[in-house]
């Protein structure tokens, strides 16, 4: 699928691979809608977008944790644009806690929701749409955490299992119109690795590559994923991780 006036929806599109989703989707023609909790960090996005890639982009603020701001979101965006025919569900967390045992139901609550909650509800609502009008493509980014989980991120990690999960049952769910597929990252380098401890730094001398990636190498997936090469791809699970894990998603 090229742009050519298409609308793609991305959560935490306003900074790190989100903000680079956003960028190779514009520069390929598509209307974008960039998505999260921040309005300022959206609209100035949306803004260069407009500027350098002359289409059309809004910002929109949306905590995908509530159920009520993903249904604003897609509302907004039908409201915008009058259609939808790429949702990247890109918007994630995993806070640090000092141990298993001091994981608190808030924390736990708030990790899940972000992670699997938000995701399944905007999939759902846009993939209805999208069943419903043109068809479209839906990508979830899970982690190669959801295979081979590390002590410090175990509920993180359970939520990215759903979603794979989630994408098969999806795939199912609206084809033959609407293909869903999951992206698992493995470590890349955006802010996020600021917070990255000793033990998540030990992992890089297992990778095959021998480094960490960088943002537009896990993007090249999306735009896979996005684009007619993969009209025959649903329900797929997408390990980019530089031969990090080894074991089947």
């Amino acid at each position: 699928m090229s742009g050519d006036q298409q609308v793609a929806v991305v959560t935490g599109g306003s900074r790190g691979m989100g903000a680079a989703i956003v960028r190779d989707l514009a520069a390929r023609g598509f209307r974008v809608v960039v998505a999260s909790r921040k309005l300022g960090a959206c609209e100035a996005v949306a803004a260069e977008i407009r500027r350098e890639f002359g289409v059309a982009a809004i910002g929109v603020a949306c905590h995908v944790g509530r159920w009520e701001d993903c249904d604003a979101l897609i509302d907004r965006t039908l409201a915008e644009f009058g259609r939808i025919d790429v949702l990247v569900n890109n918007a994630g967390m995993s806070p640090l806690y000092p141990s298993l045992g001091e994981v608190t139901e808030e924390l736990f609550d708030k990790v899940i929701g972000v992670n699997l909650k938000g995701p399944f509800r905007l999939a759902v609502r846009a993939g209805e749409e999208m069943a419903r009008t043109y068809g479209g493509t839906i990508v979830n980014v899970s982690s190669t955490s959801a295979i081979e989980p590390h002590r410090e991120e175990i509920p993180y990690a359970a939520a990215k299992a759903a979603v794979n999960t989630l994408t098969q049952g999806l795939a199912r769910a609206f084809g033959p119109t609407v293909r869903v597929n999951s992206i698992m990252p493995g470590m890349f380098r955006t802010d996020i690795a600021k917070a990255w401890t000793e033990e998540t730094m030990t992992l890089v001398e297992r990778i095959a590559l021998g480094r960490v990636a960088e943002a537009p190498e896990i993007v090249g997936a999306v735009r896979y994923l996005t684009s007619p090469d993969s009209s025959y791809t649903t329900g797929a699970v997408i390990k980019v991780d530089g031969g990090l894990v080894w074991a089947p998603a």
